[in-house]
């Protein structure tokens, strides 16, 4: 037979407490958003201050998409200021694709600094016709 201690830990609502805690409501740095459309998944990223050559976006073993940022070496200034560049500019974000997708027809754009991957689905998902619903309920034999 279990006691229940009102003092006990276990029972108590203090952890509860601090569970909004463990979660910070400001979205991290460079966070990428993910929307789901009929036709295709959407990755939206904020990469400000970058070139359209230092973005890569890749797909690995047909089941991730990675994006990444690679520092393109411009010969300008010093080793200090090529690693402060280096530091300021990494990402990197690894994202398991769904099953379903259209690998061949995955594009990318970046424009004012927002980087937008479209990855289509090979199927659309089934419109059903809620009209034609209670003809379909009518039809039926009622239980016994």
């Amino acid at each position: 037979m279990e006691v229940h201690h009102p003092n006990s830990f276990r029972y108590s609502l203090w952890p509860l407490f601090f569970f909004h805690l463990q979660r910070s409501p400001f979205p991290p740095p460079n966070y990428v958003h993910r929307t789901e459309t009929p036709t295709s998944h959407l990755f939206v990223a904020d990469l400000p201050g970058l070139r359209k050559e230092e973005i890569r976006v890749e797909v690995e073993d047909s089941k991730y998409m990675v994006i990444r940022t690679e520092l393109c070496d411009t010969g300008a200034g010093t080793e200090e200021d090529t690693a402060e560049r280096m530091r300021r500019r990494s990402f990197n974000r690894k994202f398991r694709l769904p099953v379903r997708v259209d690998m061949d027809a995955i594009t990318a754009r970046y424009e004012d600094g927002v980087l937008t991957v479209t990855v289509p689905r090979l199927f659309r998902r089934p419109q059903i016709d809620y009209a034609g619903l209670d003809q379909a309920f009518k039809s039926l034999a009622p239980a016994a």
